[in-house]
């Protein structure tokens, strides 16, 4: 074995334990490798670093900045709500229809596009389900893997094998010649992961970290005793409340009610002292008072009680929010009430709940005077809440927000412009008019000119960890193809498989594929493989497609660990696994895979 081969050899095996242990971190990892590999002397600073100019590292950048794009306007929100209610309280439903639409919108763009798009989809999901997100998440990344096996365009691996077909001067590919494959495999894929599902991490990942320090509405709810407190009232057009403005109703004082929003048609409006109240309204009401009721207080304005569709001190979190806000030592507001304060005319947000160390006061607040260190709860728009801790000044202390403040939109009015640029980039990419990376570049732009995106969200949302991690593992193929390794492994696989019948060359040639995807891209791995592949098919004097056809799908194989392919690696954080995960679930299936290919292949191309 040639020196710097050797070498090459044993910076690649460190770099592999090093990420089965798990120490140092993978992006650390991946900077080691970028500085060892040059001394060496196999390859260059320059070519070390050539993984920042690959195109489809650039291309995973710009599909973090299309998928933020989606996050801020709710595109993704809708989708996840699409999935949640379909799929009601099943988990395994869940799954299905999770990895049926990653399959499906992969079909036609990249794989590991696809699963930059639905991560923050499936964080969304675990959130408001309280599925951890280790159940979600390697679903998803196999379906995003098993969806480079349904089309000519799904992934660079069918295009790089397709090309070299070309070049030899046979008919490349139709558009749905990979999908009679990919679809059983995304049926059995489906079956594996509900099988094993009960077997996977329990952690929660990016989710637990994020978190885990902050309080939720519902907790609030318990935690200030609101249950029961919610009421929904609709203004008949008799109710003597009609055309009045609410400073002059006075339903704190008279009947122990803060209104805290008004819903007229399908506009959630936010009450001030100014606003008039009109025939047709319904007042969203906390009804603080003990000797309030309910019933009463509908006779007496002439309401109709309705009833609650949801709870709207936690099912309105795009509307209305709370706050946890400290009253400070300097504060104007001590020694005076709510009403004597004008709290709600001063701040824009509501008093619900009070808190004096860890008791929650349970008299009617109204009538409690504000002390140094109470907490109070406040309710209102998101917008107001804001405000009122802005302009609190010297007086409140913001102490808590909830979770439900990380899942606000920005941009909650331009949903339809985010779908529109989503199905432009989409188009690009199947038409193949210009590059992948071009088109998602395009979509950039087009997010930032539509207001979808600002320049500060945008850097923030891409994962850097995961781009370093992959410019770290780019320049490997240069190596191993400058210092004989290719070569080597090419003359063994054909002098292995010289006397084999058609099935055990190509399970042959499948195995080897798979196990040099563990070292290096899919992409790199096609470009190697299948110039290979289709000389022994030549010179068997056998079909090249059956040949061709394994190598493409091989590739897309990239299950047994998290560098095997840049959607293992995206989804390995949020997902909080280690490397031995993908060892443990992803081998197996791989296993499977490649039997049902292989035999898929020999049935319907020899």
């Amino acid at each position: 074995m040639p020196l710097e081969l050797g070498l090459v050899l044993l910076v690649l095996f460190v770099a592999i334990v090093m990420f089965a242990i798990d120490k140092p971190r993978m992006d650390f990892v991946a900077l080691l490798v970028i500085c060892v590999l040059p001394l060496t002397g196999v390859i260059d600073v320059k070519e070390s670093l050539i993984g920042f100019g690959d195109p489809n590292v650039v291309l995973i950048a710009a599909m973090f900045v299309i998928g933020e794009g989606l996050v801020r306007t709710g595109v993704t929100r809708h989708i996840g709500d699409w999935l949640v209610a379909t799929s009601g309280s099943s988990t395994n439903r869940l799954i299905v229809l999770l990895m049926v639409s990653v399959c499906l919108l992969g079909s036609t763009m990249s794989s590991t596009a696809v699963t930059a798009l639905f991560i923050p989809i499936v964080l969304r999901i675990c959130r408001r389900t309280g599925i951890p997100v280790s159940q979600l998440m390697m679903p998803l990344s196999m379906a995003a893997l098993i969806s480079g096996m349904t089309t000519l365009v799904a992934t660079a691996p069918n295009m790089v094998v397709n090309a070299e077909l070309v070049r030899r001067g046979e008919k490349g590919f139709e558009f749905f010649s990979f999908t009679p494959f990919g679809l059983p495999v995304l049926v059995m894929g489906i079956l594996y992961m509900l099988a094993v599902k009960k077997w996977l991490p329990k952690g929660n990942g990016t989710l637990a970290s994020r978190n885990s320090n902050r309080p939720t509405l519902k907790q609030w709810v318990e935690k200030y005793h609101l249950a029961g407190r919610e009421h929904r009232l609709l203004v008949k057009p008799e109710s003597s409340l009609v055309g009045r403005r609410i400073e002059t109703c006075n339903l704190r004082e008279d009947a122990g009610a803060n209104l805290v929003a008004i819903q007229r048609d399908r506009e959630l409006l936010h009450p001030t002292a100014k606003s008039e109240i009109q025939a047709g309204d319904i007042l969203l009401l906390d009804l603080f008072s003990r000797d309030s009721d309910i019933e009463s207080m509908a006779d007496k304005y002439h309401l109709v009680v309705l009833p609650l569709t949801g709870a709207h001190f936690t099912d309105r979190t795009q509307e209305i929010g709370m706050a946890e806000l400290i009253v400070s030592a300097d504060s104007d507001l001590v020694g005076k009430t709510i009403i004597q304060s004008g709290f709600r005319s001063r701040y824009g947000v509501s008093v619900i709940g009070l808190r004096r160390g860890v008791k929650s006061v349970q008299s009617e607040l109204k009538h409690e005077v504000f002390r140094v260190g109470d907490t109070l709860l406040v309710i209102g728009p998101w917008k107001s809440i804001r405000t009122a801790i802005s302009q609190g000044g010297r007086d409140l202390v913001p102490l808590h927000l909830p979770q439900e403040f990380e899942e606000l939109i920005p941009e909650p009015g331009r949903v339809w412009q985010a779908i529109l640029i989503l199905f432009v980039v989409i188009s690009l990419m199947v038409s193949g008019v210009i590059s992948n990376v071009q088109a998602a570049l395009i979509g950039c732009i087009l997010m930032g000119a539509f207001g979808c995106i600002d320049f500060d969200s945008a850097y923030r949302s891409i994962d850097w960890k995961t781009i370093v991690l992959i410019v770290g593992m780019l320049p490997f193929p240069i190596a191993l193809s400058r210092t004989g390794g290719v070569e080597i492994a090419s003359v063994a696989i054909t002098s292995i498989t010289s006397g084999f019948g058609l099935f055990g060359v190509l399970m042959v040639i499948f195995l080897a594929t798979s196990l040099l995807g563990l070292f290096i891209s899919n992409t790199a791995t096609a470009v190697l493989m299948a110039p290979i592949a289709l000389s022994v098919a030549e010179r068997l004097e056998i079909s090249p497609y059956p040949f061709a056809m394994v190598v493409a799908l091989a590739a897309s194989t990239a299950f047994m660990t998290p560098v095997s392919s840049p959607v293992n690696t995206l989804v390995m954080t949020p997902g909080g696994y280690r490397f031995m995960d993908f060892v443990r679930f992803g081998v197996p299936f791989s296993i499977l895979v490649m039997t049902v290919i292989v035999c898929l292949v020999v049935f319907l191309m020899a």
